[in-house]
């Protein structure tokens, strides 16, 4: 027997039903057997892009942008890293990176905010952050933490200027609505030199010296704090050794990323297409891209920097990987 044909709504059902919706619109409610696989896709869907900013292609302008816009046109002389498929603040739906530039002897003024900020030190001598009256010295390499609600201004001494990636969680203010920033009555905010080392301060000479001693031929370490903790509860951060000629495993996860190249070139394969990069670059790789980086034929080897939102997810019970069971999180 054949299986009856499935009947198509008849004109006056779908007028009725035309009808009824009209209605339902007009107190502020809609269908959700409209719209159920778009709000439930069977796969994490980001709407940025993996992108590589180049660092000599965009240095140029933020140079000129040191003689062309003064300290007092500008609260923070920053060019924002923005993904191609979205406007600022988004560099990846979660995360905001920018290029920061401070001239000799300028104040970028004190003020404190909501989102937290990591800094990357990329060239320059002479540089500092105040943070909470304490004044860290900025180094080539150096990650410097801008906790929650903290007092912090920057300034140069010297000549030439200092330059730093800023990596905050900005983007996800554009859903909670609780962001702000208070601005100190004075250019800087009291502060002494710190002496010593600094919980908000992270050496890259550090870094390299463990990424060094560990063997293999990629290594990634996490940035923590003494007692093990990771730099935030919003965005965390790692620094990672690759060989020359060697890759790094595989990886789709649920976390996006942007990472920075200290030194070294090479390419990373994210979804099947290459993007190459070199010293001082940055790129993106947002959630559920299948990523792999590779390193050029040479002598030394590539180091790599990133930033993430893995403690965020973690902390909602959003993060995974495609090798993690679902049952096993539902479990946890």
């Amino acid at each position: 027997m054949a299986p009856s044909a499935v009947a198509s709504p008849s004109s006056d059902t779908e007028s009725e039903t035309s009808t009824m919706l009209n209605a339902a619109a007009k107190n502020h409610v809609k269908p959700l057997w409209l719209q159920m696989s778009k709000l439930n896709p069977p796969l994490p869907n980001p709407t940025c892009v993996p992108h590589v900013w180049r660092y000599d292609a965009i240095r140029p302008s933020l140079i000129k942008a040191g003689t062309l816009v003064t300290e007092s046109q500008a609260e923070r002389r920053v060019l924002m890293l923005v993904n191609p498929e979205r406007d600022a603040p988004f560099t990846t739906d979660t995360m905001y990176a920018g290029l920061q530039l401070v001239m000799p002897n300028e104040t970028a003024k004190a003020h404190r905010h909501t989102a937290f900020a990591m800094r990357f030190i990329i060239e320059g001598q002479g540089g500092f952050t105040a943070v909470q009256g304490r004044r860290i010295k900025m180094q080539r390499g150096d990650v410097i933490l801008t906790p929650t609600w903290n007092w912090h201004d920057h300034g140069k001494d010297g000549s030439g200027p200092m330059i730093w990636l800023d990596g905050l969680d900005l983007p996800n203010f554009t859903h909670f609505p609780v962001h702000f920033v208070e601005h100190y009555a004075e250019p800087r905010y009291p502060a002494e030199d710190v002496r010593g080392g600094s919980p908000l301060v992270f050496p890259w000479a550090q870094m390299q010296t463990r990424l060094d001693a560990a063997s293999g031929d990629h290594v990634s370490l996490a940035y923590r704090h003494d007692d093990g903790r990771e730099v935030s509860k919003i965005l965390g951060g790692s620094a990672e050794r690759l060989n020359a000629a060697k890759a790094s495993p595989a990886i789709q996860e649920t976390a996006s990323s942007v990472y920075h190249v200290v030194e070294g070139s090479g390419h990373s394969v994210i979804n099947g297409k290459t993007y190459a990069w070199k010293k001082s670059d940055t790129f993106c790789i947002p959630a559920w891209h299948t990523y792999q980086h590779f390193a050029d034929d040479g002598d030394a080897p590539v180091y790599l920097y990133r930033f993430d939102d893995k403690p965020m997810l973690r902390s909602l019970g959003f993060y995974r990987t495609s090798d993690v069971d679902v049952e096993t999180l539902a479990s946890d």
